[in-house]
């Protein structure tokens, strides 16, 4: 199978949608399917020659609006030669703006199917946009949805973010299918080295972290619940593996405390050297809630560490409260979160219970099975959009009629996604 995917962000930068892209193009590759992932240029140390070899960069705005993401220029709209010649089956598209756009009228141009993978909850990245606001958010979801009812079908990355999209909408076929990890790798990091470089003891229990550190991460609520732990704690350190905006969030916690030098910051890791930080750690905090899957939380039970996270989309479907961790009220205060890391502290038999049952839970996220999971919805939209190609083929304005549409469609689910949001908007106020 030849497959077009299409993303706004993807290596070098660091990030969930990123990864997820490269582990299915990866495995992809691997399994003998033709990939061509299309995504902007990004700042960074350049890629290996054979995983850049699978990319065609289009020219992008570095660091948009002080955020670590790359934005697309309008130029690059335009098919490249590499694209045009493409022959692609399937055209994946993984943001509902921008390439996402591209992607819709690139799958016209082919006469082939979209698929679309809703990866993100869109309202909760409103804040690097200029004048955010209710609206604004408002306008990401509908446009969101609007979207993927423009695509064949709908990957979701957890039944939490199936849940959601349905309800606001979404009606075209949907399948859960989560990033895959490879879990072997993962479980394989050499632990005591990694912690001899940061100077971890034998004696010390490491909390870590592993994410993009900004503020829809909630990094302020897990650095004061953290701090209030470690702060009780001499023998506990908390290292953060990731970069971001929200760096001085964490460290004023610590340093508010008296406790700066029990925060380790590693900054961006990949390959052997994040596989070998996670091995570093005993246990795993997570706050976010803007997740639509828990990828780091797989990687971090593959790499058999109990995990403490507030039940959140994405994070459910991965940590099993008293099995394989503690998942916590939403709504739970930064001491009690402190309380059940706390517990596993103290108490290293349900620990070591807890580390058993997170590799279990690791194997049910393997690459392997979330490939086979994508390839088969791929084929099922294949088999059921195949009419409707042939007839465009058959048809001598076919292709050309279905890129109008397409044009028409983006245009009106645009105006009418600003429209809801300035609707939706004025009735809050109102009332």
């Amino acid at each position: 199978m030849n497959i077009c995917m299409m993303t706004n962000t993807y290596l070098p930068h660091v990030g969930g949608v990123a990864r997820s892209v490269s582990t299915f193009a990866e495995e992809y590759t691997r399994r003998g399917h033709r990939v061509l992932v299309v995504a902007p240029e990004f700042e960074g140390k350049p890629l290996p020659k054979r995983a850049e070899a699978l990319v065609e960069r289009v020219p992008a705005i570095q660091k948009f609006n002080g955020s670590d993401f790359s934005v697309r220029l309008p130029i690059a709209t335009v098919m490249s030669e590499r694209l045009d010649v493409f022959p692609a089956d399937v055209v994946h598209a993984h943001h509902p703006f921008l390439l996402g756009d591209t992607a819709l009228r690139i799958a016209a141009s082919k006469n082939v199917p979209v698929i679309f993978t809703h990866h993100t909850k869109y309202e909760d990245y409103t804040h690097y946009v200029p004048f955010n606001s209710p609206a604004l958010r408002e306008f990401a979801i509908n446009l969101s949805t609007h979207f993927a009812n423009l695509c064949d079908g709908v990957i979701a990355p957890s039944e939490s973010i199936a849940d959601l999209i349905k309800s606001r909408g979404v009606e075209v076929p949907i399948r859960v299918v989560p990033t895959g990890i490879d879990v072997k790798l993962f479980s394989s990091g050499d632990r005591e080295r990694f912690r001899r470089k940061y100077g971890f003891g034998d004696d010390i229990l490491v909390v870590g972290h592993v994410g993009r550190l900004a503020p829809e991460k909630n990094l302020e609520y897990l650095a004061e619940a953290v701090a209030q732990y470690v702060a009780s704690q001499p023998s506990a350190r908390f290292f953060v593996v990731g970069a971001g905006p929200s760096e001085d969030v964490l460290k004023e916690a610590f340093t508010r405390r008296g406790i700066a030098k029990s925060l380790v910051m590693a900054g961006k890791l990949t390959g052997p050297a994040l596989v070998a930080a996670y091995r570093a750690m005993d246990v795993f905090a997570f706050a976010s809630k803007s997740e639509t899957q828990g990828m780091v939380l797989a990687e971090a039970m593959a790499a058999g560490l109990p995990v403490v996270a507030l039940d959140a989309s994405g994070v459910r479907e991965v940590v099993r409260h008293g099995r394989n961790g503690y998942l916590l009220p939403e709504d739970a205060s930064p001491r009690r979160f402190a309380s059940y890391l706390k517990r596993l502290h103290l108490n290293p038999r349900r620990r070591a219970a807890f580390v058993a049952q997170a590799a279990r839970t690791a194997e049910t996220f393997s690459r392997e099975h979330c490939a086979e999971q994508a390839l088969a919805f791929y084929d099922e939209i294949l088999r059921a959009t195949r009419r409707d190609r042939l007839l465009n083929w058959l048809n001598p304005w076919g292709v050309m009629l279905e890129r109008l549409n397409v044009e028409w469609n983006l245009l009106a689910q645009k105006a009418q996604s600003v429209v809801e949001a300035v609707t939706a908007s004025s009735e809050q106020k109102a009332s």
